[in-house]
């Protein structure tokens, strides 16, 4: 028993425990146990082991190595997929006590999509994930032992984030109409249509391109493959092709890439372009004269390659010579006689006609509408306040700004000008302006950007509207000191009220929340020391003796007046320098020595010492004898106190010599 864990009676041979066991440290004990008889002559011995098992007491808890663990996995993995495996210690002995058991706790899911075997602690996946369902779950672990009272199990819990990656798992979908109109007199780059799609995936897998795969092989449109902007990139004419078919692709930037297609139909909307032109340039004919009026002469005809209104003919006589004499129907172009002919008074006439793109008639006009007005905001200028704990993708304000155009034209989109350091977005389609990441009012306590509100028109202004926002403080600071450690010094013996040190802490936070009291928390024994709580000047509140105490450590406390209030702490080691305020003490007053007048000379007679309670210079001692030395007998080692004999001494002569040392 090298550890003295037994005591044994030698008379009765109890054996008592003398010293706490530990199972963990020695789970056996073999002792041997020797009997002797003294009765015998000579005495008898006899030799017995004793076996001693510990038993295991279970006084260990599991642990695991980290308080808090994040987890990545990526969405869509199959069901069963390894995730993590959880390693907590036990430190009993015992195979029940040390054995750990895993469990899950409640997660923020209303059902929790993993499963953690109990004896391995592997994490797994019990359902697929989805990352546009839930991006994140936190889960509660739990390890406990199985000692075999379950009253005395114990356990440990470890917090865990899983955060589900993202995959281009979704295609884009088109959130735009599949038809659109244009005029065929527009201007090249004339916004025809604002191809839009979205992809609920995210980062680069949820990023849209925009192509065209057919349907434009004479080039006449563009698309920008960023914006979805489709505009004109040559003239149109409806009487060569009225109708464009595109088929349109959105295309996200995963790997591997989705897409989705889109046939976008554009109507070309006629324009009255055309002149009217005859099929003949010059008619020829012959009517008998002496007919009545009315009598059929010949019919012209004249085409026209608009459509619709702007392709009605309307026919008429030019005012002439002999125009009188006849009448054309206006709408088939037959031309009759007006009056009886004579061939003796007119032989020839000519008769002039010329199509016209011009006519009166009653008319019912539907007026597509033209993009001649731009959006404008309520207000020319927003100012919000906002705190810094507002929680990311927070709306904080929703613009509103108004076109009076219809359709397309009247769709307002908005963005974001100027820097807002990644801070602000804008949703394009509702103008809620959104936090992207999380606020500071100490990095930066205000910004101000301008939102710009726009609709499909490549040459209208844009309307903006300046935006302030204010961050408003939030206790979320606590006052730093300059230094974790401090060093000062005081003389000892000086009055209180001495100024030693003044510490500085500063707080980030505004308002009460920056405004920092000093206080302090520990070391100050018998209230030796004060500090001011404004101004952190640590003063004496004793006199105070460096024989007593060299040094004090001091820890102070820094808080702020927020709420709640939030706090640091620092360390001060003040040093009480020592004054010579005592003086040498000799170990003994008197020293009595006795020697032999035969000792040689040189010898070594005695050594005395002195004590000096200061410190340093004022604690270097020095020896002199002042008197009892007259013949020179002796000498006295000024630094050691050693005392030796430097001329014979005589019995006869001097019996006694008594020398008065002086340390200094």
């Amino acid at each position: 028993d090298d550890g003295g864990h037994f005591e044994m009676d030698s008379l009765t041979g109890n054996l008592f425990l003398s010293k706490e066991l530990d199972y963990e440290t020695a789970s056996h004990f073999l002792l041997q146990v020797t009997i002797k008889d003294y009765s015998d002559t000579p005495p008898q011995n006899s030799t017995v082991f004793l076996n001693i098992d510990v038993e295991d007491e279970n006084d260990h808890s599991p642990y695991f190595q980290d308080d808090f663990v994040v987890i990545g996995v990526e969405e869509n993995v199959p069901v069963g997929t390894l995730v993590y495996t959880f390693n907590a210690k036990d430190g009993d002995g015992s195979f029940l006590n040390s054995k750990i058991q895993y469990s899950l706790g409640k997660s923020n899911m209303s059902e929790n999509p993993f499963l953690i075997h109990p004896s391995y602690g592997t994490l797994t996946t019990a359902f697929p994930l989805d990352r546009e369902t839930a991006p994140s779950v936190i889960l509660t672990v739990f390890a406990a032992d199985q000692a075999m009272n379950q009253t005395n199990r114990r356990l440990d819990s470890l917090a865990v984030k899983i955060v589900i990656l993202d995959i281009n798992d979704n295609s884009p979908s088109f959130t735009s109409l599949p038809l659109s109109y244009v005029m065929e007199d527009v201007e090249v780059g004339f916004l025809v249509h604002h191809v839009l799609a979205k992809d609920p995936d995210e980062g680069r897998n949820g990023q849209v391109t925009y192509h065209i795969l057919s349907g434009n092989e004479n080039k006449v449109f563009v698309l920008d493959k960023i914006t979805g902007l489709l505009t004109t990139a040559q003239p149109l004419d409806r009487e060569i092709q009225g109708c464009h078919s595109l088929t349109v692709m959105a295309l996200d930037d995963g790997s591997p890439a989705f897409s989705a297609t889109q046939v976008l139909t554009i109507i070309v909307v006629d324009v009255n372009d055309e002149n009217p032109v005859f099929l003949k340039k010059n008619y020829e004919t012959a009517v008998h004269e002496n007919q009545n009026p009315g009598e059929f002469v010949i019919k012209v005809e004249a085409m026209d390659r608009d459509e619709g209104l702007n392709s009605l003919l309307q026919y008429e006589i030019l005012p002439g010579t002999g125009f009188e004499k006849f009448r054309i129907n206006s709408t088939s172009g037959e031309l009759v006689t007006a009056a009886s002919l004579d061939r003796e008074t007119q032989e020839v006439f000519i008769i002039k006609g010329n199509p016209s793109r011009s006519s009166t008639a009653q008319l019912y006009l539907t007026i597509l509408d033209e993009n001649d007005h731009n959006p404008l905001f309520a207000k020319t200028q927003y100012q919000i306040s906002v705190r810094e704990d507002l929680e990311e993708g927070s709306t904080i304000l929703n613009l509103l700004a108004s076109d009076e155009d219809d359709g397309l034209n009247g769709e307002v989109m908005y963005s974001l000008i100027d820097d807002t350091f990644g801070v602000f977005a804008v949703d394009t389609v509702t103008g809620s302006i959104l936090t992207t990441k999380a606020l500071d009012r100490e990095t930066k306590s205000q910004y101000t950007f301008r939102a710009v509100a726009s609709d499909c028109s490549t040459y209208l202004p844009r309307s903006t509207t300046v935006m302030t926002v204010l961050i408003q403080d939030v206790n979320d600071n606590a006052p730093k000191f300059e230094q974790t450690y401090y060093k000062a010094s005081v003389w000892e013996g000086q009055s209180s009220k001495t100024d030693i040190i003044q510490v500085f802490a500063t707080d980030l936070d505004s308002g009460l929340n920056g405004e920092t009291e000093y206080s302090i928390l520990s070391g100050n024994e018998n209230a030796a020391f004060l500090i001011d709580s404004a101004r952190g000047i640590i003063t004496t509140n004793a006199v105070l003796d460096h024989e007593s105490a060299s040094s004090h450590s001091l820890v102070l406390l820094a808080s702020n007046r927020g709420m709640p209030s939030l706090n640091s702490t620092a360390t001060v080691l003040v040093t009480v320098l020592d004054v010579n305020d005592n003086a040498p003490v000799f170990s003994s007053l008197e020293y009595h020595v006795h020697i032999k007048e035969s000792i040689p000379l040189g010898s070594h007679v005695t050594e005395v010492t002195a004590r000096d309670c200061d410190a340093g210079s004022n604690a270097e001692i020095t020896y002199a004898i002042i008197s009892g030395n007259d013949k020179g007998h002796f000498h006295l080692d000024g630094k050691t106190g050693s005392v030796d004999l430097m001329k014979t001494v005589d019995y006869e002569d001097t019996m006694t010599f008594t020398l008065v040392i002086q340390a200094t």
